[in-house]
């Protein structure tokens, strides 16, 4: 399993916490270190809608010019995760194919049953 995110995240903290104390192993990648590549952006892209991976309530995206939250679409929405990794919702949890976005105990529990 592999947890993306960043290390100032609090969500991400949770995320990583709840994982350790339930004795899975994962590994953390850290979008501001670590970077995002495209091929993995557009895997993730196939497996859910980018609405559910742009975070447009984070401050990277109201820090974003007008110009660039208008006429948003999929493709739009690629370019700018690929250029602002932070705009993606926070963490993702990944497991060969499949791919969790956000985190809730239960739900983070539910679905390492089923992948982890």
């Amino acid at each position: 399993m592999i947890l993306y995110g960043i290390k100032s995240c609090d969500t991400v903290r949770k995320a990583r916490k709840h994982l350790e104390q339930q004795g899975q192993a994962h590994t953390f990648h850290d979008f501001r270190e670590a970077g995002l590549d495209a091929a993995r952006l557009e895997r993730w892209l196939t497996q859910v809608p980018y609405t559910t991976l742009l975070n447009t309530r984070s401050t990277s995206w109201r820090a974003l010019d007008e110009a660039d939250k208008q006429d948003l679409d999929a493709d739009k929405a690629k370019t700018l995760m690929l250029a602002n990794p932070t705009l993606i919702k926070r963490p993702v949890l990944e497991a060969g194919d499949a791919l969790l976005v956000g985190f809730k105990a239960a739900d983070y529990d539910q679905w390492v049953a089923q992948h982890g």
